[in-house]
């Protein structure tokens, strides 16, 4: 007896909008058996994490903070994704492009120009994309799976920073802590409001997602990257280079990563530091299917992983709770995203016999009748 899942004639549209809610209940149900295990009250758990972050005034700030990296990555992840490329590290992407965009106020701490800032976006987006185009090369030149090197390479990253911010862009003055100097005001993010912790880049995942949603719903480039993605054969035919648009893909994914990277070190950190990212390239893995690859719903579902982020700290903070049960809930929800899509497109069938007798029962029944 065996279990083998038959794809379906038809898949349901209703279902396929339905899911994400359907593994966001699913999802909470685990969240109730988890805590009940832990000894903690469900009930008030769920409402620290879900409720009690939307109560205050400086937690709305805090999620739009958080949602936007979140956005701005999973944008990028969901173009790679239509193109059936499976780009797994934008965490190091996300890493360069902070990297790549903090040379100018490390090595010039004392420049002061209006043209800083946006030297500095530059040189992270194209930090980004080069790290983003290292996976799409060895896939095109070498046939090398993109999630190993791509989800590799972002343990590379994290590795490069963290040996630069404890060796030669340590802060002198830091006394001995591992992080680079503080940039300057021309090398920070103006914030959209005094007090808080909103700055303008939190614009730049908006921006990003309509104008994603514009150019791969009308252009020739967003029609190229669906059917390269849904059907290879199909592209080919229509003169589409398959090489060509994997490569496009990484490197549009990783600019926007390095964008987001950047934005995070100077628009909410100021400095570089060993960590600078609770994991938004991961969780945006999560975004950009909760989303349905769709650049305007992953603006909604990067603010339901940020609330997850939020919920977390205040979790650690009034329960005690490890930070990993914040990484066990976003598991559990990418898992429930894909359960669900899985069984939208197949139907699980229950199989009796083994498959290897049947195939020499058919051919002894060819020879027989052969004979």
């Amino acid at each position: 007896m065996r279990l083998e899942l038959v794809p379906r004639a038809e898949r349901s549209t209703a279902m396929a909008l339905v899911s994400p809610v359907i593994a966001i209940g699913l999802t909470l149900i685990f969240g109730v058996v988890l805590f009940a295990s832990l000894g903690v009250n469900p009930a008030r758990a769920l409402y620290i994490y879900f409720v009690e972050p939307l109560t205050k005034a400086w937690s709305l700030e805090e999620l739009v903070v958080k949602a936007s990296p979140l956005v701005l990555i999973a944008v990028g992840l969901a173009i790679c994704f239509r193109a059936n490329a499976w780009n797994i590290g934008a965490e190091g992407q996300f890493t360069a492009g902070a990297i790549a965009g903090s040379v100018l106020p490390i090595y010039f701490p004392d420049f002061q120009s209006p043209v800083l800032l946006p030297a500095m976006l530059v040189m992270a987006m194209a930090g980004g994309a080069l790290y983003g185009a290292i996976p799409a090369i060895l896939k095109n030149r070498f046939s090398a799976n993109e999630i190993l090197t791509s989800l590799m390479l972002s343990y590379v990253a994290l590795l490069i920073l963290d040996w630069l911010v404890r060796g030669p862009w340590r802060d002198p003055g830091s006394f001995n802590f591992p992080e680079s100097r503080l940039f300057n005001a021309s090398a920070t993010l103006p914030l959209l409001a005094e007090g808080g912790r909103m700055h303008v880049g939190i614009l730049f995942g908006l921006i990003i997602a309509a104008l994603a949603a514009w150019r791969l719903g009308v252009s020739v480039h967003g029609f190229a990257i669906k059917v390269t993605g849904e059907a290879p054969r199909a592209a080919r035919f229509a003169g589409f280079d398959q090489k060509r648009i994997i490569l496009a893909v990484f490197v549009i994914a990783g600019a926007l990563a390095g964008l987001a990277g950047i934005a995070e070190v100077s628009g909410t950190i100021g400095q570089l530091r060993p960590e600078i990212s609770p994991g938004y390239g991961f969780t945006a893995i999560i975004v950009a299917f909760l989303g349905r690859l769709n650049p305007l719903g992953i603006v909604i579902a990067g603010l339901l992983l940020a609330l997850t982020f939020l919920g977390g700290e205040a979790a650690q903070i009034t329960l005690g709770l490890s930070d990993k049960v914040t990484r066990l809930f976003q598991g559990f929800l990418l898992f429930m995203i894909l359960a669900c899509d899985t069984l939208i497109a197949y139907r699980v069938s229950l199989k009796f016999g083994h498959r290897a007798a049947g195939v020499t029962g058919t051919a002894d029944q060819k020879m027989v009748s052969n004979g």
